[in-house]
């Protein structure tokens, strides 16, 4: 079996580039559409502003965006003794695993957190003072236990009445990529949010909707594209280095999503039109929606049963071929009978070459770090050619990652 039918197979250094620090965007430009659009349609490649996007699209296009929003996930907490200790939320644990649960969450949590300056804490809690709304308030953080990589911690504080949501927002700080290298800014406090987020759960930003304004959706509906949204929170995984000398070594991470069953129904009715994702995530989450829906279409679930999960090579490992229509009416069936009117799911899916697009036909996305699953997505979709693309884009003074410049993948 080749590596192009198995992307088990596949060396991640072969999916390389030479990228320059000086490429990598350290800031977002004074206006969101202002960026640079590099357009790929069928093999051809065009330089255009991101404004000329609704006009490149195909007509009837439905675009897909994914409204999660960043939580200000990084605490700098303070030792009795004086010393920093940082502290990263990357998931809630108890009393929820619900990122949206945990965020309404009073009183205290426990979350899985990455800890920086992590030795010099031996012992007993650290706090960080934030404004509430009576005066001064307060978080405490105390580690639970310690695993390999990352550590559970207890947080409490004071209002308890007080949202985790709102103690973050008050107490927290955006966490930017750590290859921007600096703290975060109050125009990170905008221009790292897309003007669309509606749900707090993130800790890195669906960059490829940050060029996304309002005058821009004004000129989509004008020309009848078609929006629609979900939800992919964004985990730190994201910016996992791939260590494996093959794939089939590298553990992709999960990360919750939820769709409603509007989507599900504007999808079904917007085929054989074509199905844009906006930003990598949304492009898993549509794929991620097949491969549920397929699983309930051939073993419908009783009630409850088991957690709606994608692993991350179910598309590789064979199996009955079910239709996209039927994996999306598979999907409304389930929802009827557990009386939902949404998908509550977790997704490992990792897109690479071999993968076969079963609701995607094109991508808006920025341009990615050399050796990531991001690049391997790209491949996935435009095949050899992501090499011209990112030579193209370096060799015409393109922006690179977070905050730089875009481009729309027709293949």
């Amino acid at each position: 079996m080749s590596a192009f039918s198995d992307p088990r197979l596949l060396s991640i250094h072969d999916f390389t580039y030479q990228l320059p620090p000086e490429r990598i965007a350290p800031e977002p430009l004074p206006n969101r559409d202002q960026s640079k659009l590099l357009v790929y349609r069928r093999g051809t490649i065009e330089d255009k502003q991101f404004t000329d996007l609704p006009g490149e699209l195909p007509a009837g296009s439905l675009l897909v965006f994914n409204n999660t929003k960043v939580v200000r996930a990084r605490l700098f907490c303070q030792k009795p003794t004086g010393g920093i200790v940082e502290l990263f939320c990357l998931e809630p644990v108890a009393p929820h695993r619900s990122v949206e649960l945990a965020m309404q969450q009073t009183d205290s949590c426990v979350w899985k957190c990455l800890v920086g300056n992590g030795k010099r804490w031996k012992s007993g809690p650290v706090q960080v003072a934030f404004p509430g709304p009576d005066g001064e308030a307060l978080l405490t953080a105390e580690r639970v236990e310690a695993a390999e990589g990352y550590s559970l911690i207890r947080f409490s504080w004071q209002p308890a009445h007080l949202p985790f949501a709102e103690v973050l927002r008050a107490a927290g700080h955006l966490p930017l990529p750590p290859y921007l290298n600096r703290e975060d800014t109050d125009v990170d406090a905008v221009r790292y949010q897309t003007v669309y987020a509606a749900h707090e759960g993130a800790v890195a930003a669906p960059t490829a909707g940050l060029h996304f304004s309002d005058a821009v959706f004004n000129d989509l509906h004008a020309r009848g594209i078609a929006t629609a949204e979900l939800t992919l929170h964004v985990g730190a995984g994201t910016f996992q280095p791939v260590k494996a000398e093959q794939m089939a070594g590298h553990p992709m991470h999960a990360e919750p999503i939820s769709v409603n069953a509007t989507l599900l129904q504007q999808l079904l009715s917007h085929t054989p039109r074509p199905i844009i994702a906006v930003g990598t995530t949304s492009l898993r989450t549509l794929e991620s929606l097949y491969w549920l829906g397929a699983q309930l279409a051939r073993q419908p679930l009783p009630a409850g049963a088991v957690p709606l999960h994608v692993s991350q090579w179910q598309p590789y490992e064979g199996g009955h071929e079910v239709t996209m229509q039927d994996s999306l009416q598979a999907l409304l069936t389930y929802l009827e009978q557990v009386g939902s009117d949404s998908i509550q799911a977790t997704t490992q899916l990792l897109i690479a070459p071999g993968y076969t697009f079963r609701v995607a036909q094109g991508l808006v996305t920025n341009f990615h770090q050399p050796e990531s699953t991001l690049l391997l997505l790209v491949s996935a979709l435009i095949g050899p050619d992501w090499r011209r693309v990112y030579d193209h884009a370096l060799a015409h003074e393109y922006r690179f990652l977070s905050y730089g410049d875009s481009s729309l993948l027709l293949p």
